[in-house]
């Protein structure tokens, strides 16, 4: 592709926060919020040829491997927003993307930072990305725009220091175009773990979750939570999510992530 007709590095998608995908205080769902963003960078991805529906054809995908989302307000029923998504690094088997999460009147509800990987679809092995059209994506680099959130990391975890919250079981309503558990269930699984009650109290301000490995229909997800150091404005969890696949097998451990609740 010649550098004349390269798209902008920076896209910018808008989309509306429909009141049934927001919750009882008509804030914007963080599930809805994280599945605009993947919209977005599908979109982004897709404008510029190294998406998914090139990869596809041949037997290549992206897949989530980080992402971290943090607001200082969420958007409310009915309102407009943009997300604007950018490739900030690529390397060979990985490659960074932001967001921006802005409303129509210019208000900045939040950002977002993700890793992603590619693989083969057959084999489930990492690819070159640089390989995919010359290193295409190394012309759509944006080292510069802001993204003044800290990087999405792999949370630590000791295993034996969390505590059992509850099994889930996965169905048909789970999975995604890739075959395996969509990425965000997870993150409507772990907020589901805190009630009602809680979210009068408290605001969700970041969500940190790092895919280790996947899980598909009919594995049984065991989510067990783990509280770090906080106080009475603000409240820090780490929740490790295992599978357990068929009969006999090991337990093996699928998402970590870090939930950080403030009161303002």
């Amino acid at each position: 592709m010649e550098k004349e007709k390269l798209l902008p590095k920076i896209g910018r998608y808008p989309f509306t926060a429909e009141p049934f995908h927001c919750d009882f205080s008509n804030q914007l769902f963080l599930g809805h919020l994280g599945n605009a963003m993947l919209n977005a960078a599908d979109f982004h991805s897709n404008d510029r040829s190294y998406g998914m529906n090139y990869l596809n054809t041949i037997n290549k995908t992206w897949v989530l491997s980080r992402l971290a989302i943090e607001v200082n307000d969420m958007p409310r029923a009915y309102d407009k927003l943009f997300i604007e998504t950018w490739v900030d690094g690529a390397m060979r088997y990985f490659t960074s993307r932001n967001f921006k999460v802005v409303g129509e009147d210019g208000n900045v509800f939040g950002y977002g930072r993700s890793i992603w990987a590619m693989i083969d679809t057959v084999s489930r092995q990492p690819v070159d990305i640089l390989a995919i059209h010359d290193g295409l994506i190394a012309e759509y680099i944006d080292k510069d725009y802001p993204c003044p959130i800290r990087k999405a990391s792999r949370v630590p975890i000791i295993p034996e220091d969390t505590t059992f919250a509850r099994s889930i079981d996965t169905y048909y309503n789970d999975v995604d175009v890739n075959g395996h558990i969509n990425s965000v269930k997870y993150i409507e699984h772990v907020l589901d773990l805190w009630p009602l009650e809680w979210y009068k109290e408290f605001r969700l301000k970041r969500f940190e979750i790092a895919y280790v490995a996947e899980s598909h229909q009919g594995d049984k997800l065991n989510l067990r939570t783990q509280e770090t150091e906080g106080n009475e404005k603000e409240r820090n969890f780490n929740i490790l999510i295992t599978k357990e696949g068929k009969e006999n097998e090991k337990e093996v451990e699928v998402v970590r992530c870090n939930v950080n609740f403030v009161k303002d």
